[in-house]
């Protein structure tokens, strides 16, 4: 079963445009310095599917990645403690969805996002999965 995931980025970092760039060889998502953003790379399984989005001043997701690699040592760091996972680009959202819409729509009021918005790595729900990519016209 495909899990769903949240991947943050501040756009001078790494962007959804770098991303697509990779093409299917894809990225590490890398630099990960939270236990807890880095546990949850651990669950994921080659083929999860997660957001892509973009912090900082667009606070907005902006595209649907895949997992294409499970947990691995990242290669950023001689430090045993941090793991990665490799994402591909799938798409980009059809109509990006603002911070700002998820928190408004009751839905999503339990969403990580709202909840732990510093996370930069978190699970997202199946259900909050169906309802932002409908908000967005991006099939799912």
């Amino acid at each position: 079963m495909t899990a769903y995931w949240l991947f943050k980025s501040e756009t001078t970092t790494w962007s959804w445009d770098q991303q697509v760039a990779k093409g299917d060889e894809g990225e590490e998502w890398d630099g990960v310095r939270n236990y807890q953003a880095r546990n949850f790379m651990r669950q994921m399984a080659v083929g999860d599917r997660g957001f892509f989005y973009h912090s900082q001043k667009e606070r907005a997701i902006v595209g649907i990645v895949e997992v294409i690699a499970p947990a691995h040592p990242d290669s950023s760091t001689q430090d045993a403690r941090w793991e990665c996972v490799d994402i591909r680009a799938v798409m980009p959202m059809k109509t990006p969805i603002t911070l700002d819409e998820v928190k408004q729509d009751p839905r999503l009021s339990d969403m990580a996002l709202v909840r732990s918005a510093r996370l930069s790595v978190q699970p997202v729900t199946p259900e909050e999965w169906r309802i932002i990519c409908d908000m967005s016209g991006t099939p799912y």
